[in-house]
């Protein structure tokens, strides 16, 4: 430390510097049954649910589909449709489709199956918050209860959503970890002192006057901070402190745990590959007709189908489902579906070329890999 230094003004030892933001790893005292809080962000540990929780599904079991009536659309709602979508695109003329010849309308069966499986997780970490006098919950007044027994008003089913709520019991007081229970911290910027060195004249209070070198008759007093060779920190505005930004001045913060508990609606689909010259994203933005609704705790694999290979897949998902969230997660429902998914491959001719496009889901949308004309002229 210099004499410069020694001018700027001392700071006072009492006020601590700046500590961690979060609380550091040993700080808070483990609460029966949340174990394995660590401290400091991040931590927030999982709670798989008892297994008393999740149901067990039955061996053997299995759930039969209706027969279906595979859907067709005329020559008019075709037209209608190719129509549409030539409004939609602007260098295409509606001509051709008001004038094409239809050759063939041939529908295409096609089904998508749909697992969701709606399920609840479970999780906790430490927060905190100023302490002002506000009452506290601690463990004078009983046991925190397990993760699981805290009751939660459940959202509308299948819908996804995030609430949380304070354990009871789990609060106490203690002081801030980043002001050691000062309520400020020394300014970083200024070191306490609250006052900063001039960076014009470096500390000097003089200026040397432009094109004199001589020392001792070419300076002058510095304006920027008249002379006194130091000017107030803007950071503290001189105090030499702050308020501490982790309790606001209160000194103690009051520590509880924070359950979080989510409701999440997970879903598979799937659609056989059954048409090369069609897109199957194109499916993902269009509905079908759910001629097949399965809905329980617990769903189970179709069989006797006539589409085998829906029947393969849903034992595969729904495997997949239970082994990956009945470890981790509550399942709370299941919902297995099968949509006929509307499809006509469209044949037609126009100015003795044979042309197609398909019209697809309920919405009657269009796709054409190729259309007779690009021209604007309608």
């Amino acid at each position: 430390m210099n004499d410069q230094d020694e001018d700027l003004g001392a700071f006072d030892p009492n006020i601590p510097e700046e500590g961690p933001t979060a609380p550091p790893p040993g700080w808070l005292d483990d609460v029966h049954g949340y174990q394995g809080h660590k401290g400091g962000e991040g931590d927030n540990p999982l709670y798989p649910p008892p297994p008393a929780y999740n149901p067990q599904p039955e061996l053997n079991r299995n759930t039969v589909v209706p027969d279906v009536r595979v859907p067709t659309v005329s020559e008019d709602v075709a037209r209608e449709a190719l129509l549409k979508f030539v409004e939609s695109k602007w260098r295409y003329s509606s001509k051709p489709a008001r004038n094409l010849t239809f050759k063939e309308l041939r529908p295409v069966t096609v089904y998508r199956y749909r697992l969701e499986t709606y399920t609840e997780t479970r999780t906790s970490a430490w927060q905190f918050e100023s302490y002002n006098g506000q009452p506290v919950d601690g463990p004078q007044f009983g046991m925190s209860p397990p993760p699981w027994d805290i009751p939660m008003s459940l959202p509308q089913r299948y819908t996804d959503s995030v609430q949380k709520v304070r354990v009871p019991h789990s609060s106490f007081v203690k002081p801030c970890h980043k002001c050691n229970g000062c309520g400020r911290t020394r300014c970083t910027h200024c070191f306490g002192r609250g006052q900063k060195r001039c960076f014009s004249c470096h500390g000097s209070g003089y200026k040397r006057r432009p094109g004199n070198h001589n020392r001792s008759s070419g300076r002058t007093r510095c304006t920027s901070c008249s002379g006194r060779g130091c000017k107030r920190c803007i950071s503290c505005h001189g105090q030499g402190y702050k308020t501490c930004t982790v309790c606001h001045g209160s000194q103690s913060l009051l520590h509880f745990i924070q359950l979080t508990v989510t409701w999440k609606n997970d879903i598979s689909d799937f659609i056989p590959d059954r048409q090369p010259d069609f897109p199957d994203k194109k499916f993902e933005k269009v509905t079908g007709d759910p001629f097949f609704v399965d809905e329980s705790i617990l769903v189970y694999p179709i069989q006797g189908f006539p589409d085998q290979e829906i029947c393969d897949v849903s034992t595969k998902l729904i495997n997949e489902h239970l082994n990956r969230f009945s470890t981790t997660s509550r399942i709370l429902q299941q919902r297995q579906t099968i949509e006929l998914v509307p499809l006509t491959h469209a044949y037609y001719t126009y100015s003795g070329k044979d042309y197609s496009f398909f019209v697809y889901g309920v919405e009657n949308k269009v796709f054409a890999a190729k259309y007779p004309t690009a021209c604007s002229i309608l």
